[in-house]
């Protein structure tokens, strides 16, 4: 099998601007967004991979004067990671940061990176409900950091994606590839708030809960929804469910609604998890 085609972005191709620069034959960088580095030559039409692969400087240029663009290098031209989802009728694309890249959806970031990056992000959501054991589910899968985070310790992951642009761009993001190759995990195409109704009861562990902002997605934070995922928890299992920083309005606005239906749902030790953006909560 071949080495899947360079991913890269402003971060990733600087150290080749940089030794450009010093008018030297080649340079370390990543091909994959951070994961890896390889060698490559640099000349005066542009950097060659050690596939052959060759981008011209000027799409180099075009990737690093783009903030918030990734790029696969293809058939000799660059190709920006973005799809317009007809579900949603919005723009989904891959954004990068110095580390794991965020998702862009109708320009909004899909990851706190403010102060911290999409991984520490995960992190802490996972961390708010160690340990993460057990079957676990994943309502709302995005790029799969939660589910592949998870997947490192539970004994299944099951991941739910409305769109299927998002799984598109998820395929092509490097970080993203252990959500379609590890034996842990099993994504499912389909709409949370119809497929959580028809799950079994009680056969989670852990449940995240990361949905779209409620007035994108005011059905999943429903007492109706929340009732669901009472249902799924095993006795003891642990739910953690993302809101949005605590210290905007929305959060202010929203936070207290949230602990008040999941309370009246049945769940217990409803607690504030401002580290995560989110609160936490236990079935008893």
């Amino acid at each position: 099998m071949s080495d899947p085609a360079p991913t890269l972005s402003l971060y990733t191709l600087s150290p080749a601007f940089a030794a450009r620069k010093t008018g030297a034959a080649s340079a370390l960088l990543s091909p994959d967004l951070g994961l890896t580095t390889v060698e490559v030559a640099l000349d005066e039409t542009g950097i060659v991979f050690p596939d052959g692969a060759r981008l011209r400087w000027a799409d180099a240029e075009t990737i690093r004067d783009d903030e918030v663009g990734c790029y696969a290098l293809e058939d000799g031209g660059i190709r920006k990671l973005m799809i317009f989802s007809p579900v949603t009728r919005r723009h989904v694309s891959l954004m990068p940061t110095r580390g794991a890249p965020t998702m862009l959806i109708a320009g909004f970031p899909m990851h706190r990176i403010k102060d911290t990056d999409p991984q520490r992000d995960t992190q802490a959501k996972i961390k708010s409900i160690a340990p993460m054991i057990g079957r676990v589910l994943d309502t709302n899968m995005g790029l799969g950091y939660t589910a592949i985070m998870a997947a490192r310790t539970a004994s299944e992951v099951i991941t739910i994606e409305i769109d299927p642009a998002v799984v598109e761009i998820a395929a092509q993001n490097p970080w993203s590839r252990d959500l379609f190759t590890h034996p842990r995990i099993e994504r499912i195409l389909g709409d949370s708030a119809e497929i959580v109704p028809t799950l079994e009861a009680e056969s989670f562990a852990r449940i995240l809960h990361d949905p779209p902002t409620i007035q994108l997605a005011g059905e999943l934070y429903s007492g109706a929804f929340y009732r669901e995922l009472y249902r799924l928890l095993q006795r003891g299992g642990r739910l953690f469910h993302y809101i949005g920083d605590p210290k905007s309005a929305h959060g202010a606005q929203y936070t207290p609604g949230v602990i008040k239906r999941l309370e009246a749902a049945g769940f217990q030790r409803v607690q504030k998890r401002p580290e995560a953006f989110g609160v936490s909560a236990v079935k008893g």
